[in-house]
């Protein structure tokens, strides 16, 4: 097992690592949010897409009623 000796930094790039780790931090903290901005604009999206969906597929069964309806023969 190696030996390990302790490690001395200057205070000045000491507090350079402290300020670069707290603005990593930062960053990181705002990206999760953009992230979560997003995600909840998908899901808004998404909704939106389903509701338009079943609203031309409830178009679509009346235009089919009234096509049948209109050029089915009528029993005499």
């Amino acid at each position: 097992m190696e030996r390990q000796a302790p490690l001395f930094v200057k205070v000045e790039e000491y507090k350079d690592v402290l300020d670069i780790l707290d603005l990593v931090k930062s960053k990181l903290k705002e990206a999760k949010t953009t992230l979560h901005e997003i995600n909840d604009l998908k899901n808004q999206e998404d909704s939106e897409l389903a509701i338009w969906a079943n609203e031309i597929m409830d178009v679509e069964k009346k235009v089919e009623f009234i096509d049948t309806t209109l050029f089915e023969p009528e029993n005499i």
